[in-house]
């Protein structure tokens, strides 16, 4: 007897004599094509089987090789009859090969539909003796990709229990059987479970299934001694499981976890359901993940506990950094934290325009606390994270000590404290903290936080729009015009707005300089993952913060590398807009710095020497406005010269020259910080988790956005009372 393998594997070409590839298709057609051949020689009986794991009496071996997705089919050859017939069995269907070469598949006496039909298709270039007589020379090996598509092909793993099996422990074998269960959907109820012993049965009270496994002497190996494996009851007919506890869902979603942290317990619910037919809770799968979590980076107290170290490995590996930990003196509780990298101190002072914002966000972690953000503005209007505190809670002695914290490491690392404008939503302890420790700063108001409070309190799309507007106005002539406005359409919302002190808002009457920048608006443009970080232990979240900072600093300074221009992107668009509307203008020199600008807009006085213009254009924004720029072209002065050198690609490059460098594994801490004299006496500090716990229930995850400038909001129309902002069925004016 010759035997002649058919191997179906993964990646792997079909031999058959000449040169024609066999091809699964889409719909599972077996194709015959070019490039492989088919011999058809003497007639022989074959019998073609795709093994599932089954035991053969004959030559055929059959496997199924899950690591590689791969399909074997040996053939036994049998000279004696003639061949007529091709069989592929595959699982429990059965696939017959007739005389016009179509294979035809039986299953349980069932035909498969036609998406499961497998044709030989005959070519043109193919080498027959006879029509009907085919000897197989070579392994045929196909792809199995497509069939696995349409249905489940992969074999799980043996649950077979028998007398003598040998686990590595009672968490083993109790695992095994659970895990057992699970899969042959019956539920297990545990009578005995000690250190010596594991007995349990059926769930099911008529049913004989029982096993009994027990420890063997002087190892920890747990054997099975007795098992009834037989069941009567048919299962469970509801779909849950009560062998499915957390601990199983950790274990069964750990690998995808890894892979991929970011997976949400409404995928591991689907997951489960497609791999295992079980439905859960979605608390369970929550649990499930946070354990598989927790496992991953450490628990939240860890993270308290390990603040004193993570702190001086800052300092150590970033030469220059401020990282201090405050407990509460009493019991050591966390109370605050504060750190800055010495490569942002050294881009703000040297670099960034002399702007800071102040915003805060709540950590969603296990314990309460909130996370303040102090934030400059680079060149080309990038956010330039200076320094970052954690409290305990927000209050106004927590924010009096961030901004003490802010003004001393200013202060250490300058000579000459630059005269700050300062944004933020201007809570009394922020306003306190300023005028304690920046006395000569402009503080104003976000407009971000403003906008908000007012489209809280008149729900109104055209009225925020025109507070927008008066914001921007760049004249008082102008300004007061779209308060007039607003005071046409509700006089209330005109008061609420006049009772603001306009110097804290509004661009015509602010006596800083913000270089355009209304609102601080740091949290909602590091809203893709400060709110991410914010849900994690509090090392964790701070690398997360550090690991981004290093990457905006490198792919920035590389970035501005490429750069040929001799202003930052964005200026450069800022003055070849101004130089486009400039070519207009009419020009008229009083003297070598004072010009008359006339354009169809009015006229503006310019004076080169101050760099000051009429519209206050060039003031507010650092950039020679459209006027300016005129009187510019009109002496023969070279444009760019007169910008703010904070807006130079040279400047820019220098704001991220510095390098934020990464920080070793928490493993090594102790081993680095022993060589270390002057750490030694700060890691000594415990600190626990402070006593404030997160409140039950499911998070916010995003942030209310604030009404974007410029983006056009429909606005709704009561029919009832012929007024905006609310319908009909809202309408609360009286009948």
């Amino acid at each position: 007897m010759v035997n002649h393998d058919v191997l179906l594997g993964q990646n792997n070409s079909a031999a058959l004599g000449r040169i024609q590839p066999v091809v699964l298709d889409r719909n599972h057609n077996l194709v015959i094509a070019q490039n492989h051949g088919l011999e058809m020689g003497q007639a022989h009986e074959q019998d073609t089987r795709l093994g599932q794991g089954q035991d053969n009496q004959g030559d055929a071996d059959h496997e199924y090789d899950e690591q590689e997705n791969g399909l074997s089919m040996e053939m036994e050859e049998k000279p004696d009859h003639d061949i007529q017939d091709v069989h592929l069995l595959v699982g429990s269907s059965e696939l017959d090969m007739s005389d016009h070469n179509e294979l035809v598949a039986v299953s349980e006496s069932q035909e498969l539909d036609e998406n499961m039909e497998l044709t030989v298709i005959q070519h043109d270039d193919m080498g027959m003796d006879s029509m009907h007589d085919m000897d197989f020379h070579q392994s045929l090996v196909v792809t199995p990709a497509h069939i696995l598509q349409q249905r489940t092909l992969a074999i799980s793993p043996s649950y077979e229990l028998h007398v003598g099996q040998e686990f590595s422990d009672v968490k083993a074998c109790r695992r095994a059987l659970r895990d057992c269960a699970i899969a042959l959907h019956f539920e297990m109820q545990t009578i005995k479970s000690d250190k010596t012993r594991f007995t349990a049965r059926c769930a099911s009270e008529e049913c004989p299934w029982r096993i009994h496994a027990a420890k063997l002497p002087g190892v920890p190996t747990f054997t099975i001694r007795t098992i009834n494996d037989s069941h009567t009851c048919g299962g469970i007919s509801h779909l849950g499981h009560q062998q499915a506890s957390v601990q199983w869902v950790a274990s069964s979603v750990e690998q995808s976890l890894r892979e991929n942290p970011n997976c949400k317990p409404k995928e591991i619910l689907e997951e489960i359901h497609r791999v295992h037919g079980i439905t859960l809770s979605y608390k369970q799968a929550w649990r499930g993940k946070e354990r598989i979590m927790a496992a991953m980076r450490g628990s939240f107290e860890e993270g308290y506990r390990l603040l004193p170290q993570y702190c001086e490995q800052v300092k150590r590996t970033n030469p220059g950094s401020i990282a201090s930990v405050y407990g509460n003196p009493t019991d050591n509780c966390f109370q605050r934290l504060f750190i800055s990298f010495q490569a942002s101190i050294y881009g703000f002072l040297n670099a960034c325009r002399p702007l800071l914002g102040l915003d805060r966000t709540f950590l969603k972690s296990k314990y309460l606390g909130t996370l303040l953000l102090a934030t400059g503005f680079d060149g080309d209007g990038g956010l330039f994270p200076l320094a970052f505190g954690v409290v305990d809670e927000e209050n106004d002695d927590n924010w009096m000590w961030f901004l003490s914290e802010l003004h001393n490491l200013l202060e250490v690392n300058t000579e000459n404290m630059p005269r700050l404008t300062i944004l933020s939503d201007r809570q009394k302890g922020i306003v306190d903290g300023v005028e304690a420790n920046f006395p000569t700063a402009f503080h104003g108001f976000c407009m971000r936080h403003l906008s908000e409070s007012f489209r809280k309190e008149f729900n109104n799309a055209l009225l925020v729009n025109l507070l927008w507007d008066a914001a921007h106005a760049l004249t008082v002539i102008e300004f007061e015009a779209k308060i007039l406005e607003i005071e046409e359409i509700s006089q209330d919302a005109a008061y609420w707005i006049r009772r603001i002190p306009s110097r804290l808002w509004a661009t015509a009457y602010f006596e800083g300089t913000r270089f355009g920048h209304l609102t601080a608006n740091i949290v909602e443009s590091l809203n893709t993952w400060i709110l991410e970080a914010s849900g994690l232990p509090i090392i964790q979240m701070m690398e997360c913060i550090r690991r981004q900072l290093m990457t905006w600093f490198n792919e920035r300074r590389e970035t501005s590398m490429q750069w040929t221009s001799i202003l930052v992107p964005s200026a450069e668009r800022r003055v070849a807009e101004a130089l486009e509307r400039a070519r207009t203008y009419q020009v008229l020199r009083a003297n070598e710095a004072e010009f008359e600008v006339i354009s169809h807009e009015g006229t503006n006085i310019v004076d080169i020497r101050n760099r000051c213009c009429l519209c206050r254009g060039w003031q507010l924004y650092g950039l020679p406005c459209a006027h300016a720029v005129a009187a510019l072209l009109s002496c023969r002065q070279n444009v760019h010269r007169f910008t703010e050198s904070c807006f130079t690609v040279a400047t820019y490059r220098k704001a991220y020259s510095q390098t934020i460098h990464p920080i070793p594994d928490k493993t090594l801490w102790t081993e680095l910080s022993e060589g270390d004299p002057t750490g030694s006496k700060s890691v000594e500090m415990i600190i626990h988790p402070p006593k404030s716990l997160r409140p039950p229930g499911r998070p916010r995850k995003k942030r209310v956005r604030a009404e974007d400038r410029g983006q056009v909001k429909r606005v709704v129309h009561c029919s009832r009372c012929n007024q905006t902002g609310h319908f009909r069925t809202t309408c609360a004016a009286p009948v």
